[in-house]
């Protein structure tokens, strides 16, 4: 067993999360975020960005806006957060995709695929419709889809029960710390993709984007 704890299986099926790992849209949300909270009297620091990445929009809405809140004026805030983010988004979807994603799925034909993550489900549509996406896809886990978001492993846990595989043979594919915190707490292998953060504890391979050779190598490695 390598020292993280996890164990060398085949590799099956392939878990990306989306923002960060598919598209590049971490720069989309902080732009969205600071535009939103300014309309709610709320100044958003770097400190609060830092903070949110791999965050479900419920807890952040609670830190950044209240925790008096009700779940009906929370689900209303996120809702309205995400339309604004769409609407910035949608002209460049297609330019915002990580370097490599595209031809990568395209070669990854024998592995079962899945998105996970704690997005709403509108956000995905746009992101894997308006670029053709969705077809590689076999599975697709939203944030609403589970219960507890990132750390916890539930979502990864679902969408690999979704493929059929058992988690040691998946891969995550992830961008925040929270989100590798998830896949490991599932039992999964972590690549990381360090368009959010330079460094990545606990992942077992940190490649910039898709266009970086040693991610075929460590795949072929473990065929």
């Amino acid at each position: 067993m390598p020292e993280n704890g996890v164990p060398e299986k085949p590799v099956r099926a392939l878990l990306f999360d989306m923002d960060g790992v598919i598209i590049d849209s971490n720069p989309a949300h902080r732009e969205t975020w600071v535009v939103y909270n300014r309309r709610h009297g709320v100044e958003t620091t770097q400190a609060m960005i830092d903070a949110m990445y791999g965050m479900r929009n419920d807890q952040i809405i609670r830190g950044w806006l209240g925790e008096h809140l009700s779940d009906a004026e929370v689900f209303a805030h996120g809702a309205a957060k995400e339309a604004l983010y769409r609407e910035l988004v949608r002209p460049r979807v297609e330019e915002l995709l990580v370097p490599g994603i595209r031809r990568f799925l395209e070669g990854a034909g024998a592995f079962g695929l899945a998105v996970a993550t704690n997005a709403e489900r509108a956000n995905i549509d746009l992101v894997l419709g308006a670029t053709g996406l969705a077809s590689f896809f076999r599975v697709a886990v939203d944030g609403h889809q589970v219960s507890r978001p990132k750390p916890d492993p539930e979502i990864y846990l679902k969408a690999a029960q979704m493929l059929g595989a058992e988690p040691a043979a998946c891969v995550v594919f992830e961008d925040s710390l929270a989100g590798v915190e998830a896949g490991r707490a599932a039992g999964m292998p972590v690549i990381g993709i360090s368009t959010t953060h330079d460094e990545l504890p606990g992942v077992e391979l940190l490649i910039p984007d898709f266009e970086d050779p040693a991610l075929a190598a460590w795949l072929a490695a473990r065929a």
